[in-house]
Formats: C-alpha cells, sequence, structure tokens
C-alpha cells in the first residue's frame, strides 16, 4: 500500500534537515587550503643570514629578523635520531600507524572529560603541523567542536598529501622550544650549544620535554624529563644547564662581524666573499695579541685589512676585535680618520714623476715657518729635532716632517690634492687651500680601505682600482702615476737603512724579505698607521680609539707596525714574495756626497737625471730673503720683562752681500751681519734692499 503523499512528507522532513545539518557542518568544518610541503619549505625564512670565505667556509652570521630566532631548515637526515623518537613518544606515540588523527587518543581524552580526569591531548602531530601552516586554524578562541572538527580535518588533509618524514621534519622546524627561538637548528644551538646532528638521548628527552610548555622553569622541565626516563639527579643538573645563561645561537667563529653587518641585509641571505679564513684568522690573532699586550688604556681598537695585489681582492678585513673597546660595532676599517703621515709616499712620488726631485735631492731639515691665510704654520717632526740637510730617501724613509712641507710646496697643494682624489681618497670633498700645507703630513681623514688600495697602486706601478670582498670582474685600472715614480717611492719606503735616521736598524718594520712600508701618527696620537706591502700582498693596520681620544705611550712602530709585521711573517710563509725588478726607464749610479752628510751608496734615478755626486747648493748661488721674521708673524711684549731683553733677531739667507736690512724708514744694518732690533708695538715693514736700491724681498709682522 503506497503511503499517503502528507506522510511521505514528514519522514522525508528529518532526513532533509540531517542532510542540511551534515552539509552545514561539512562546510563549516572546511580546513583552509594548505600548502605542500616544498611550498612550505620554500617558504621558510630564517631570522639570519650568512657569510662564507672564498672556499665556502663559513665565517660569520648576522641576525636579520627580530621577530622571531630562527636558522637555516633542517632536513631530517641531519637531526639526531633520538630527537624524532623522543618526540614521537611524548606527542604521539601512534603517530607512524595513524592517518592523521588519533582516534584512541580522542576516545582517552572524552572518557577522562566525563570523567572529570586530567585530560591528556589527542592533537597529533599532522594536526599540529596542519596548524603551523594554517594559522587559522589555532586562532585564540579555537575550542568549540566545530573548531577541533576542522583541526581533526586538517590532520587528515596533510596525510593524504604529505609523507609521514616530511610531516615529522616540517613539526621539528616549525615548532616553538623556548621563547623566540624556533625549530630544532635554533632550540639545540640555544639550549646545548650544539648542531641538530649531534644531540644526545638525554638532549632529546629534554627537548620533546619542553614541547608541551616552553615557558617551563628547569624544575618543571626535569621533573617531565625524569618521567619519561628516570635519573631524575641527572635530569635536574641537564635542565639547569640548558636553560641557564650565556648561550647563543652561533654557528660560525665569528670571524667578520663588520664586513658581515655591512654585506647582510636580508634574512636568508649567504653571501660568499673573498675573505680567506686562515687570513682572516691570523689578522684578527694578531691584532688582538697587539691590543692585549698594550691594555685598554693606552689603545682600545684596531682594525686591519690585507689585500691581493693581482686582483683587488680582500683576503681579511678586520673592523675590530673588541676586548677592552668601548665601541665594539664601529667598524675601524672603514671609519674616517687623520692620515698622519702615510701621504708621505704619494707626494714625493709626484714630485720624481714631474722631475722637481731624485732620491738623492737634499732637502732641508730646519725650522720654517710658513704664511698660511690662518696664520703661520710651523710644522715640526715628530721628535722634535732636525737632521739638517738630507737627501729626499732619508726624507721620506725617515718621514721627517719639514723636508715633506718642502716637497709639499715644489709639488703645489692642489696637484697633490687632486693626485690624492686620483687614488681613492674620498674624504678630501674641499680643494687643497682648505687644506694648505699641512696635508703633506696628513692633515686628511682616510679609511684603512682607502689607504690600503692606495697603497696597492704603488705596488701595482701606479696602477689603482678599487678593492672587492665578493666575487666578480676585477675593477678597471686607472694609471695614477707612473711606473717608474712609483717604483721609486716603493724602494725607498723597502730601505731599512734610509729608515735608520728615525726609527733605528732593529724595529717592527725590519722583515727578512722585501717589504715597503710607512707609518703614521695623526695629532694628539688619536691614529697609529702601518701600510705596506710585498708584490704579492697589502696589508694596513690602524691602531686608536673608534671614539676619537687619544693613545697613551704608542707610537708609529709600537702601536700598528707589530700588527703588520705578524700578519706579514705569515703571509710570506704561505706564499713567498721576491723584491720586484725596476721596471724600464729607471738606472742606478754609484753616488757621494760632497759634505759627506750622507755615506756613499748605489741610488736609483729616472733615466737620464743620474748624478755621482751631490752638493748643497753654495750661498751664493740663492736669492737672498727674510728667514725670520716670517711674514705675518705677529709677537707679544712682556711688560714683566725689560724691553732691552726683548729683541728680536733679523736673519737673512742667500747670496745677500751687499744688501741692506731697513725696518719702516730706519736702515738696521748690513744684511750679512747679525742684527736684532727692539720692537715697538704696531705694524712693521722689514726690507731687504739689494746695492741697486731695488727691494729684493719683504716682510709684515706685528707687536703687540
Amino acid at each position: 500500500m503506497t503511503p499517503h503523499p502528507a506522510v511521505r512528507k514528514r519522514a522525508a522532513a528529518p532526513v532533509l534537515a540531517a542532510v542540511v545539518v551534515a552539509g552545514a557542518a561539512h562546510w563549516a568544518t572546511r580546513p583552509p587550503p594548505l600548502p605542500t610541503y616544498d611550498q612550505v619549505r620554500a617558504a621558510w625564512r630564517p631570522s639570519e643570514a650568512w657569510l662564507y670565505d672564498r672556499h665556502g667556509a663559513l665565517i660569520d652570521s648576522a641576525r636579520v629578523d627580530f621577530a622571531r630566532r630562527r636558522l637555516a631548515w633542517t632536513p631530517l637526515s641531519a637531526i639526531a635520531p633520538a630527537v624524532p623518537r623522543a618526540v614521537i613518544a611524548t606527542e604521539d606515540r601512534r603517530f607512524p600507524r595513524h592517518h592523521g588523527v588519533d582516534w584512541l587518543a580522542l576516545a582517552g581524552a572524552a572518557r577522562d572529560r566525563i570523567e572529570r580526569r586530567r585530560t591528556r591531548g589527542a592533537s597529533t602531530l599532522s594536526m599540529q603541523v596542519a596548524a603551523m601552516i594554517a594559522p587559522g586554524l589555532a586562532t585564540p578562541g579555537a575550542r568549540g567542536w566545530l573548531d577541533k572538527l576542522r583541526q581533526l580535518r586538517a590532520g587528515a588533509a596533510i596525510e593524504r598529501s604529505w609523507t609521514k618524514p616530511q610531516i615529522l621534519e616540517a613539526y621539528l622546524n616549525l615548532a616553538g622550544f623556548r621563547g623566540e627561538a624556533q625549530g630544532i637548528g635554533a632550540a639545540a644551538l640555544g639550549l646545548f650549544g650544539k648542531t641538530p646532528a649531534s644531540l644526545s638521548p638525554d638532549d632529546a628527552i629534554l627537548l620533546a620535554a619542553l614541547l608541551p610548555d616552553p615557558g617551563a622553569d628547569a624544575s618543571r622541565l626535569a621533573r617531565r624529563a625524569c618521567a619519561t626516563a628516570g635519573d631524575c639527579p641527572r635530569f635536574a643538573a641537564l635542565a639547569a644547564s640548558a636553560l641557564g645563561p650565556g648561550r647563543s645561537l652561533q654557528l660560525d667563529p665569528g670571524l667578520a662581524p663588520h664586513l658581515a653587518q655591512r654585506l647582510l641585509t636580508r634574512p636568508g641571505l649567504r653571501v660568499a666573499t673573498t675573505l680567506d679564513a686562515g687570513i682572516q684568522r691570523v689578522a684578527a690573532a694578531a691584532l688582538r695579541r697587539q691590543l692585549q699586550g698594550l691594555g685598554g688604556t693606552r689603545a682600545r681598537d684596531g682594525a686591519v685589512v690585507v689585500a691581493d695585489n693581482a686582483t683587488g681582492q680582500v683576503l681579511a678585513y678586520v673592523g675590530g676585535i673588541g676586548g677592552a673597546s668601548t665601541a665594539p660595532a664601529a667598524d675601524g676599517a672603514a671609519a674616517y680618520r687623520q692620515a698622519g703621515s702615510t701621504l708621505k709616499p704619494f707626494l714625493y712620488a709626484q714630485g720624481f714623476e714631474r722631475g722637481y726631485l731624485t732620491p738623492a735631492s737634499i732637502l732641508d731639515d730646519s725650522p720654517v715657518q710658513l704664511d698660511t691665510a690662518s696664520g703661520l704654520y710651523v710644522p715640526q717632526n715628530y721628535d722634535r729635532g732636525f737632521k739638517g740637510a738630507v737627501s729626499a730617501r732619508t726624507a721620506l724613509a725617515g718621514s721627517l716632517n719639514v723636508p715633506a712641507v718642502r716637497t709639499l710646496l715644489l709639488v703645489g697643494v692642489e696637484p697633490f690634492r687632486d693626485r690624492l682624489w686620483d687614488l681613492g681618497y674620498r674624504g678630501l670633498v674641499e680643494d687643497g687651500a682648505y687644506y694648505g700645507f699641512s696635508l703633506a703630513l696628513g692633515s686628511a681623514e682616510v679609511t684603512l680601505l682607502e689607504q690600503v688600495a692606495a697603497y696597492r697602486a704603488l705596488a701595482r706601478g701606479g696602477r689603482w682600482s678599487s678593492l672587492r670582498w665578493t666575487p666578480g670582474p676585477p675593477s678597471p685600472d686607472r694609471t695614477v702615476t707612473t711606473p717608474q715614480a712609483a717604483w721609486l717611492a716603493a724602494d725607498i719606503l723597502a730601505d731599512a737603512n734610509a729608515r735608520a735616521v728615525t726609527f733605528g736598524l732593529d724595529s717592527a718594520l725590519r722583515l727578512p724579505f722585501w717589504a715597503a712600508v710607512k707609518t703614521g701618527t695623526s695629532k694628539a696620537m688619536r691614529d697609529n698607521w702601518c701600510i705596506g706591502f710585498t708584490p704579492r700582498f697589502t696589508v694596513g693596520v690602524w691602531v686608536g680609539n673608534a671614539e676619537g681620544d687619544p693613545m697613551r705611550a704608542v707610537s708609529g712602530t709600537s702601536g700598528a707596525a707589530p700588527v703588520w709585521r705578524d700578519v706579514m711573517l705569515a703571509l710570506q710563509v704561505r706564499v713567498p714574495s721576491p723584491a720586484p725588478k725596476p721596471p724600464p726607464g729607471v738606472e742606478a749610479r754609484p753616488i757621494r756626497f760632497a759634505d759627506a752628510r750622507e755615506r756613499p751608496r748605489r741610488e736609483w734615478f729616472l733615466s737620464g737625471t743620474g748624478q755621482s755626486l751631490v752638493a748643497a747648493a753654495p750661498a751664493e748661488a740663492r736669492r737672498p730673503r727674510f728667514a725670520n721674521p716670517v711674514a705675518g708673524s705677529v709677537y707679544a711684549l712682556d711688560p714683566d720683562i725689560p724691553a732691552a731683553r726683548q729683541r728680536l733677531a733679523v736673519a737673512v739667507a742667500g747670496a745677500a752681500a751687499g744688501h741692506r736690512v731697513v725696518i719702516d724708514r730706519t736702515v738696521l744694518g748690513p744684511a750679512d751681519r747679525v742684527l736684532q732690533l727692539l720692537p715697538t708695538p704696531g705694524a712693521h715693514w722689514l726690507r731687504l734692499v739689494a746695492p741697486d736700491g731695488k727691494v729684493a724681498d719683504r716682510v709684515l709682522f706685528t707687536v703687540r
């Protein structure tokens, strides 16, 4: 008998309602789209970036993302087998057998809830990974039955597209273990100071015990661990050690932190450099040893740069070594500091190139006063003494200041400033008049990197190119000076005998092989430099205080030079360098000095400029001029000293026979006699009048 339509309608209503409810529940519990394993791994972004040397060795890293601490993705094959075993045993012991949902664990959790027992979590590793890669599944407040169904379905869904090893690997990389440390790499290094591959079974048990409560203290963590494996006293000690202070998430040796700070700008970046880890270690160790020997009260900071002359590649970049430094993050290799005497080789090379000087030319190392726009400039030597007439070789090798200023008068301030700019000194942003004669003594500010690049140009016969610390084609060369002038300057810098006038024969600058070197100390002992080269390498060292305060009891050979020496000796052992041969256009001649001020020797000259006898020009060959007072001088009378005892000496140089000295309108006397005057307040003109009545020289000075 066919049921009445009304009866059929009433019977179908519950079925329809059940279908609607089921459809709504199915739609409401639908998990979000889940990415594939490959997509998750490709999207992984570590918080770190890494720096590698020229051979692929990890030398440093830098944290770039501060939202969380994550290292590189760790494959399951690079994790000690004890770790996944411990995690499965504590978090999801039926993980190898279920398909994303552990129904037995769910039933047990439901029973515990009914019986009001402490419930054990029923979330599987698959469900937890799904929540990690689809954050909407684990939003705060997602505790209702619909939310639980979504999580169950997500766990089952991920099992259909991922393998078990992929799920386990993702869990170990995505799980938060402690604080900001995310993933097994950060946890292993931060808690145990180990890589994931070297974790022990006890380490694995502690890590697994930490997962349910990453913020647990040492005692709670130890109780949880010993509940799994027993031996509570041992785990108490291990937990206290793991959670104690002092752990660093650092796999690298930290060899180049300042270069890492410069190059590592994005999370996950892996930068290959031209550095050599072995040379970097040697340079850092030499600098550390020297600064420790000096002590923090004398000098706190330093930097070392080593470059390959042939390629321009930087082999060592030490921006600082910490220690007693009050500014360890400051990059001493790239900081602008006063150059001191380190610019003199380029000045003399320019004089040689233009034919103004030869290495045998005589320069007068005696007191001099120069009238400048800002007043008198009175250069002095480092030891406050003067050597008299010296050759250009002795003046440059001994770093004498007055001869350098006299050479600058020949070359010109503006041409020398332009030459330094061509050598890559980009701190010289003003014209020559701004620096004045002090430019010869290094008043300009330079960086250690600029110094090494410029000295490398001398080593390469006057060809300059920029330094590089990342692989790539060499920078184009720019000819700055002639090969002959560069070789002459380098030969002088390598002459230990010529250097002895200032530094002695047995200083840190003397090496058992050919090496050209120059030291420099800036005003008020704020900076100490030592830059030098062999045919193969150029090494630059700076020692000082990053904050700019003066050093104490540190000289050119006791500050940076010992570091330079140690690095050079190590490089020579690695790659021996013979002495460079003179280029065409340079000739050698035996010379002697007429006044026997310097010993006879073999000297090098530009072809066509050689001479065998060197003598100072006689006085009668020199233009007569006032040597004292200097134009622009200002003298102050002391009221406590009798006026008769405050006489001013007048000195005339050159062929002054027959000349008269006139002050204002009064004849003081013959110029070839010792003259003195009693100064009176006011401005005075001093004139040197020739026998024919013409004025040969005049100066204006003031008495107050």
